[in-house]
């Protein structure tokens, strides 16, 4: 069997701007933002109080039995890919059957169930009491594991937790498993949840903003003072071309290709080098040129090391023509589910003909690479093709390739 096209027949999303493919497409159109000051985290120290925060959701369709075991993050997760399985109009027994495949991430389990069991058995030194779910709330596959309870998934189930790549290796990875024959449908995505822990790691690593939250982060900008972290969730429905239009199934875009590699060399200063080799991968696997792209949907979080390196890196790969922005400016850094939230938005601005520029982009760091960098006001375009790349600490790189059908 040869290699076969695989299309994007679902979407759905838990993001700081919004939770629909329509209200993210609107917040992009009108520069919104997702971002909200955290009062509560003062008392642990923390320099940062800004975060990209979402609501619990309340999953109307699921029992107490089926959520049980569930902490914020998975529940995140259930709702995104609810949405996703909708969109694309699958049946419960075309979910459920051997030829579809989970493949979802998160960094982290549910950091609030972990906190509240820790917290509980060194405060009282007993086991008694604590509940006898509290781990599966936070394994680190808690996210796969529950959703393939939610959802009765018996095929190929598939964990990936490597933090901020999580989403899009899901992605690749699904992609990878259709286009080569092993399922006709594979549902990926990440998802991520918010808690001081997670600010805390940032913090400590100066590498989160102490700004105002109208004014923070700022990818690429001369002043920008660090990434803002975020939660929520994204789930994008694969299949191949053949099964979608079998079914007649609704297309928002094809992936062409897709790279993932390590830098090898440093656990969280990233190598240009191996960024620019993912992207390169990307490309060779779609069969296309760099100068065939319309848009880059950067990584870049706002902060000084990271925005540099990956803006060095895109010159090398693509050169200095392709439109760039980074949708960060909007959500903050969304960790485990930010490839696939970031690869919903760039289909979105794919299908209503703009470019979102990077919210807060008011001047670029003069030590950034000279890139067309997308700034100021919405730019209105035709994109055909879109790259999306994410990076993640341990150097792990990926680049994702979208085209419309």
């Amino acid at each position: 069997m040869g290699r076969r096209r695989v299309v994007i027949t679902g979407m759905g999303l838990v993001s700081p701007i919004g939770s629909s493919v329509t209200e993210v497409a609107t917040a992009l159109r009108t520069h919104a933002h997702g971002i909200v000051s955290v009062d509560a985290w003062a008392r642990w120290g923390v320099r940062t109080a800004l975060a990209g925060a979402v609501a619990d959701p309340a999953l109307p369709n699921f029992g107490r039995k089926q959520l049980r075991a569930t902490g914020k993050v998975a529940r995140l997760a259930i709702a995104a890919t609810e949405a996703a399985i909708v969109d694309a109009g699958l049946t419960s027994a075309q979910v459920q059957g051997p030829e579809c495949a989970l493949l979802f991430g998160s960094t982290d389990g549910s950091t609030g169930a972990a906190e509240e069991y820790y917290r509980r058995l060194y405060t009282t030194e007993r086991f008694e009491g604590l509940l006898s779910s509290a781990y599966l709330r936070f394994m680190s596959h808690t996210c796969a594991a529950n959703l393939a309870q939610a959802f009765g998934i018996t095929g190929r189930v598939v964990p990936i937790c490597s933090a901020c790549t999580s989403a899009s290796q899901s992605i690749g990875e699904g992609f990878m498993a259709v286009a080569h024959g092993r399922e006709e449908i594979a549902i990926c995505g990440g998802a991520e949840e918010l808690h001081v822990t997670v600010a805390g790691v940032f913090d400590l690593m100066l590498a989160a903003s102490t700004g105002r939250a109208d004014t923070h982060p700022r990818p690429f900008d001369r002043d920008r003072d660090g990434m803002v972290v975020a939660e929520g969730a994204g789930t994008l429905v694969l299949e191949s071309w053949e099964h979608a239009q079998a079914r007649g199934a609704r297309v928002w875009a094809e992936i062409l290709g897709y790279g993932s590699n390590c830098d090898g060399a440093h656990l969280t200063s990233p190598s240009p080098d191996g960024m620019a080799r993912a992207m390169r991968a990307a490309l060779r696997d779609a069969g296309v040129g760099a100068d065939t792209l319309d848009y880059v949907n950067a990584h870049a979080t706002g902060t000084e090391v990271g925005d540099i390196a990956e803006s060095q890196a895109m010159v090398e790969a693509l050169g200095d023509r392709v439109p760039v922005s980074s949708t960060k400016g909007h959500t903050g850094h969304t960790l485990g589910g930010c490839g696939a939230i970031e690869s919903v938005f760039t289909i979105a601005m794919m299908h209503g003909g703009f470019i979102a520029p990077t919210r807060n982009l008011e001047h670029v760091d003069p030590r950034c690479a000279p890139l067309t960098y997308v700034r100021g006001e919405l730019r209105e375009a035709t994109i055909r093709r879109a790259m999306n790349n994410n990076f993640a600490f341990g150097g792990i790189n990926t680049s994702l390739v979208f085209a419309q059908v």
